[in-house]
């Protein structure tokens, strides 16, 4: 098996093009062609986490945090990130990163702290924009089985929970093949007429170019008449952070003493406990202070996240209450949720979580 074969797979659940615009998601070091001898799943990408991949014989490590954010002009080793990519050139470890895209998803980072968390009904916070599309094709009756099982088949009509969407109309198409034409139907010079029908899909912007790629292979006109067309709809499927329910209220401080516990946190910094019982709670792996005022917007309880700056918990303006549980701890379970993620499609082929606490923030 090739590194490709499990980005590839990878990707085609978390797409690259649903990354954030500041972030550098996708093969960072290595050769994707080559094979896999071992997986080394993690958080961060440190010197150490090379080590670990080398003792267990891995040549790929995927971490959540890219390694590489701004651009390297030299590799002599003189920080953290140029003396890891050197010991794992050095050693043929490839290096992927599988981050924003992962976190966007409402089967990603998020979703892992929500069922941590034990709530209920959760959802996406902050709802992408400008990444649906409806994508109109036109398509003679003899052809439209396999033109509509064809974009199901690639992603096409995909509704929230519900996929094999489409919507189709009959009408009459017309057409004079040319003289250099190689037309389906009718003869050159002459004017034709025949029943088409107009078949409509919403369509991710992340998928449509595959989908688009398959619907002409299966087409049978020369020339496929089809439109693409922007929608302002958000997607309520993909976006940042999220929201949910607890079963039942809860006293607030039982509920953080409940958040500590589980996220294993060395201290939570929050704002004054006014709201006495917690039932809505918003949240957001990594860095989230800029979806506060979504959450309190939607009328959350609580917010928990990480990265919050002293000023930002003035912010809460006594509406909400801020909980910073910490960068690492709100994604630590990351890497097992990736491990989950590869082993329910390579069921015969050993992923390994690393050992290495790569938290570079202590408490005492």
């Amino acid at each position: 098996m090739r590194i490709y074969d499990i980005l590839s797979y990878l990707e085609s659940k978390f797409p690259i093009s649903s990354q954030a615009s500041f972030d550098n998601c996708g093969l960072l070091v290595g050769d994707n062609q080559a094979t896999v001898k071992g997986v080394l799943l993690c958080l961060d990408c440190t010197e150490d986490v090379v080590e670990e991949a080398i003792s267990l014989g891995c040549n790929l490590i995927i971490a959540h945090h890219p390694l590489i954010f701004k651009g390297i002009k030299k590799l002599t080793g003189s920080n953290y990130v140029e003396r890891t990519i050197l010991k794992a050139v050095r050693s043929d470890i490839s290096i992927y990163a599988i981050h924003t895209n992962l976190d966007h998803a409402i089967d990603g980072v998020n979703a892992e702290i929500a069922k941590r968390l034990g709530l209920v009904n959760w959802r996406i916070l902050d709802p992408q924009p400008n990444v649906l599309v409806k994508l109109s094709v036109f398509v003679p009756v003899t052809h439209t089985e396999i033109v509509r099982t064809t974009i199901f088949n690639t992603g096409g009509g995909n509704i929230g929970n519900y996929d094999s969407c489409s919507f189709t109309s009959i009408g009459e198409g017309t057409f004079r093949p040319l003289e250099n034409s190689n037309s389906y139907i009718g003869k050159k010079g002459e004017f034709s007429q025949l029943e088409e029908k107009k078949m409509e899909f919403l369509v991710s912007t992340h998928k449509l170019q595959s989908v688009i790629h398959h619907m002409l292979q299966v087409h049978p006109y020369e020339e496929v008449a089809y439109d693409v067309v922007s929608l302002q709809n958000v997607n309520t499927f993909e976006g940042s952070g999220m929201i949910g329910e607890l079963p039942e209220s809860v006293n607030s401080i039982e509920f953080l003493n409940h958040v500590k516990e589980t996220f294993q946190c060395g201290t939570i910094r929050h704002t004054e406990l006014l709201i006495k019982e917690i039932k809505t709670v918003a949240f957001c792996g990594g860095s989230g202070s800029f979806l506060l005022p979504k959450a309190i917007r939607q009328k959350a309880d609580i917010y928990i996240t990480g990265d919050f700056k002293y000023h930002e918990f003035f912010d809460a303006d006594k509406q909400i209450i801020i909980a910073d549980i910490g960068h690492y701890e709100s994604e630590q379970f990351t890497s097992e949720l990736i491990y989950r993620i590869l082993t329910e499609k390579f069921v015969n082929f050993a992923f390994n979580v690393t050992k290495v606490n790569t938290n570079p923030i202590n408490y005492f």
